[in-house]
């Protein structure tokens, strides 16, 4: 039996491999590896797998006073913390969560870890350029939870550069399995707090900071009609959206028509689109929001052959994932110009 792996491009992972790097980092690797030769367009990256977060919190190390080193008993260490605790109590939740988070960001990674990270990074860096710009993310495993959805529950960290910086979001994102909403909804749904495990994506950021992103559904999302695409998209990264802190533009595209190439674009509505989120220049994981002017919101963020164009990739996307199903299969799939 082969040494468990700690990192997996998302060419070595489809929808197959979802208990070893999460929903998120599974899907990415089924676009990257099976819909790019369809021209769908899917950053690079890879996953770091729920082996990491065992080993993490099974061998990490902390620091001691002076020299030395311990290996504390985390997951006993976390019962402990978590035991009696009412999550109503929101102050105490919010106590208790923090004292994990901080107990898991003060844990190194084993050595090994740490240089198959570092490893796959470089590598990223020499197809991208030195020091590229990369998304953490965190992706869920609940494989065996039917019924429950961990969606949003964890963090993202945009705009990471460097070695050190990537290892410290990485852990961050571990530590992001014990969020407050997290804890709660574990708790009220009746799971153990070790049942979910944490994989992390680490994927090239397409610069949509200096232009646009959204959320793309293959079905309307009021209605369920799904002989329609419906586009969302503002300036700027996408987390504003996704976040819903935005009145972004829509787009309606109609299917039959976009199949047929007859003009498929059946609706557009301008959205104030107040602020876009971009990169600042110097810190770690650093982005802000800044003012949209009154000129770009007047303006769509699309011109019609770029709507046309990412609604047939939502179509491709969608018929290979309900081929897969063996049943119809809608989807909603986060984008940025000239990437997903």
């Amino acid at each position: 039996m082969g040494k468990k792996p700690y990192v997996l491009w998302f060419d070595e992972v489809g929808l197959n491999d979802l208990p070893l790097v999460g929903g998120k980092n599974s899907s990415l690797g089924e676009m990257r590896r099976e819909l790019t030769k369809s021209g769908v367009s899917v950053p690079n990256g890879f996953a770091v797998t729920v082996n990491a977060y065992h080993s993490l919190l099974d061998e990490g190390l902390v620091h001691e006073w002076g020299d030395g080193r311990s290996k504390p008993q985390v997951k006993k260490n976390i019962e402990e913390i978590l035991s009696g605790l009412d999550v109503e109590d929101v102050e105490a939740l919010s106590e208790r969560g923090s004292r994990i988070r901080r107990l898991i960001h003060s844990l190194e990674f084993p050595r090994e870890i740490v240089e198959e990270i570092v490893k796959a990074y470089r590598k990223l860096c020499k197809e991208y350029g030195e020091d590229t710009d990369v998304a953490v993310r965190s992706s869920a495993t609940a494989e065996d939870l039917p019924g429950a959805s961990f969606a949003g529950q964890q963090e993202t960290f945009l705009n990471i550069r460097g070695e050190y910086a990537l290892i410290q979001a990485c852990k961050r994102c571990f530590a992001s399995l014990f969020t407050n909403r997290a804890i709660s909804y574990r708790t009220h749904q009746g799971f153990d707090h070790f049942q979910v495990a944490l994989s992390i994506g680490v994927q090239k950021m397409v610069r949509s900071d200096k232009a646009c992103s959204g959320v793309m559904f293959t079905i309307d999302t009021e209605s369920g009609f799904p002989h329609v695409v419906y586009i969302t998209g503002s300036y700027g990264l996408g987390e504003n959206i996704v976040q819903g802190v935005i009145n972004p533009d829509e787009f309606y595209v109609f299917k039959p028509c976009l199949q047929k190439n007859y003009k498929p674009i059946i609706q557009k509505t301008l959205g104030s689109k107040e602020i876009k989120m971009i990169y600042m220049l110097e810190g770690e994981g650093s982005t802000k929001n800044i003012p949209v002017s009154a000129q770009e919101k007047s303006k769509f963020i699309l011109r019609d052959e770029e709507i046309i164009q990412l609604a047939q990739w939502g179509v491709k996307i969608e018929e290979h994932y309900s081929k897969r199903a063996g049943r119809y299969m809608p989807m909603d799939v986060e984008w940025a110009k000239d990437g997903i």
